[in-house]
């Protein structure tokens, strides 16, 4: 059966506290999506993991403070931030590391095209693809209850206005 993250009847408890509460903002990524951009991207890098969840090789928990540490020169760096107020941070973070020597910073991000951020440092982004349907991510049993978005910040192949286009699953 095919559920959607508004089918709000058919969630069980669990996925309904994880999904709507304001208290969650660790997403971990879903490995077959990650997989499909590590393909074409590379990735060495990804600044906001946990030592379950990690995704590269070389990573940063939250003790080691990600939003404090320099992610390149050269790296390819995946970046899932935490969805929580601080997002913000990380966006900006993301945009200014993507302008080191031969660094690329892919972010998986809620598709908030209404904040500040958004307009500040996403419309910057060289692509932007939004993601068809709804990401399940963790142990979730729905999708969740947000459009999801992967945010290209590479300053290299910087067009004078982003790329924009749908990505399916």
């Amino acid at each position: 059966m095919i559920t959607r993250a508004s089918d709000e009847g058919m969630m069980d408890k669990h996925t309904k506290d994880v999904l709507f509460s304001s208290r969650e903002t660790s997403w971990a990524t879903p490995q077959d999506f990650y997989d499909t951009l590590d393909s074409h991207f590379g990735f060495d890098l990804d600044p906001c993991a946990s030592r379950e969840n990690a995704k590269c090789k070389e990573y940063f928990t939250e003790e080691d403070d990600g939003l404090s540490k320099r992610w390149g020169p050269n790296k390819k760096v995946f970046v899932n931030p935490p969805y929580g107020k601080d997002i913000k941070h990380w966006i900006k973070k993301a945009y200014e590391e993507s302008r080191r020597e031969g660094s690329i910073v892919v972010v998986l991000m809620p598709a908030r095209t209404d904040t500040s951020y958004w307009h500040d440092y996403c419309m910057k982004a060289s692509e932007i693809y939004f993601v068809r349907g709804r990401l399940r991510f963790g142990d979730a049993k729905a999708g969740a209850p947000f459009p999801s978005a992967v945010v290209v910040f590479d300053r290299y192949h910087r067009a004078l206005s982003p790329h924009i286009m749908s990505i399916g699953r």
